[in-house]
């Protein structure tokens, strides 16, 4: 159904709800060269002054793809928590901003709220959302998950350490391993990007991870982030798989480009549940997404990018994982222009990931084609940080040499902890402490170029 609002003297008028949400963004390159954006900051302020008005119930009646024709809408529309829903049902989207920002809407009440939420209602709400407001709301959400260390808790942040290697080289790749330890990252997981497909050399880095984790007693988890299928085959012939890494969109259609479905991701949770590698417990996959990849795959049904970022952790929810995150500013310029279409960006997806109950981390990243540079990251960062933000990037240097775009640096990690006193997972904690790494208070104890750690790797 059409939708109307005034601005000055014009009247506007929104085809229908996808229409609405597009108009209602801020602006952003992805949606203009999808050609759905706001023409105009007039016509955006009058989508967002109509959007206010909008029942949430509403929302749950216009699917943006038809239900028969996509199986994220199905799986959204099927797994909707009513008794969850009920205590914001009779609120508008305006109505559901003002009770975020208020004291009544806690940590508990968000909690119980979340299987409620449909990611189009949380991104509905976010286009009414100032930065602030976003960073306000996301910190009261707590999700908590659990493998072999806790992540998600309230007061900590973890780091994937990130040993990415051009050539897959055993022994660059522990060498950055070491090095992420002994700056105190690895918390999250120690996550490679394999430069190779190979299920031998794929099969290798696996027990080169393992290795290190199992040699020193370290308390989190391994991940290779190779397609589901790669991690299944594996897991077949006996690797030691923790974690299943999947990229995964919000359209069926998406998905499909990434060569995936709902049955295939339910199939990589099975086989790696059915190792029973967690101490406490069993989060085991891992999912990376990102605004901008249904429309780079021709895949978007002319829906804005924020609201189908946000589809894609209703998939991610379905499976109970460890860790997801956004690559907020890695496909570049073309869906995210500057560094402050990325903040704003990166402060959405967080916001609407915590709101819905996902363990939402992210990457703080940009390409050196964008017009970004790391002042605009330690901008996102701070902000994140600010919000509660579950995990962020490790990557020596701040470069990664292989995938070549900019992240964060195990220094960043500890600027983020001396600036809002932050902690890291409590089994990690531990280690580091018991290790020599860390002091009693989790401060970094001077280097000590002899450390058993480097001694023994």
């Amino acid at each position: 159904m059409p939708f109307r609002a005034n601005a000055g003297r014009t009247t506007y008028v929104f085809a229908d709800l996808k229409d609405l949400l597009a108009k209602a963004s801020p602006p952003r390159s992805g949606d203009q060269l999808a050609g759905i954006a706001a023409a105009t900051m007039e016509e955006s302020v009058a989508a967002r002054m109509a959007l206010a008005d909008l029942p949430l119930k509403a929302i749950l009646a216009e699917p943006l793809i038809p239900y028969e024709a996509d199986e994220v809408t199905r799986l959204i529309l099927d797994s909707h928590d009513i008794g969850a829903f009920a205590a914001a049902a009779h609120l508008t989207v305006g109505g559901f901003r003002d009770w975020l920002l208020s004291e009544v809407a806690t940590t508990e009440a968000l909690a119980a709220l979340a299987p409620g939420i449909t990611p189009e209602m949380a991104a509905a709400v976010s286009k009414l959302m100032r930065n602030q407001d976003l960073i306000l709301a996301a910190r009261k959400c707590e999700v908590i998950t659990r493998f072999r260390n806790t992540i998600g808790r309230k007061g900590t942040m973890a780091v994937r350490l990130q040993p990415n290697h051009p050539t897959d080289d055993a022994a660059g790749i522990a060498a950055s391993i070491v090095d992420g330890l002994m700056y105190g990252a690895g918390d999250a997981t120690i996550g490679i990007n394999p430069a190779s497909d190979s299920l031998p050399v794929i099969g290798d880095l696996l027990k080169l991870i393992d290795a290190i984790i199992h040699r020193h007693q370290i308390p989190t988890q391994g991940c290779i982030l190779t397609h589901v299928t790669s991690s299944i085959q594996l897991i077949e012939r006996g690797a030691p798989v923790d974690l299943v890494f999947q990229s995964v969109a919000g359209t069926e259609k998406a998905n499909a480009a990434f060569g995936i479905s709902l049955s295939v991701l339910k199939e990589g949770l099975d086989a790696a549940r059915s190792l029973k590698r967690g101490t406490v417990g069993d989060n085991v996959m891992y999912f990376e997404t990102g605004q901008g990849s249904a429309l780079s795959a021709e895949a978007h049904h002319d829906i804005d990018q924020q609201t189908l970022e946000a589809r894609a952790y209703a998939v991610a929810r379905a499976f109970k994982p460890l860790l997801v995150n956004t690559v907020v500013g890695f496909i570049g310029p073309e869906y995210l222009y500057d560094g402050k279409q990325i903040i704003r960006a990166g402060l959405e997806d967080h916001f609407c990931g915590k709101l819905m109950g996902v363990p939402l981390g992210c990457d703080v990243c940009y390409t050196n084609h964008a017009e970004a540079d790391q002042d605009d990251m330690d901008t996102l960062l701070t902000c994140l940080a600010a919000a509660g933000v579950s995990y962020i990037m490790g990557v020596p240097g701040a470069d990664d040499v292989m995938l070549n775009y900019q992240s964060t640096s195990f220094h960043d990690a500890l600027y983020v902890r001396e600036a809002f006193g932050l902690k890291r997972a409590p089994e990690f904690e531990d280690w580091l402490r018991c290790m020599g790494i860390t002091d009693e208070t989790g401060r970094l104890r001077p280097p000590d170029p002899g450390h058993r750690l480097i001694a023994a790797e």
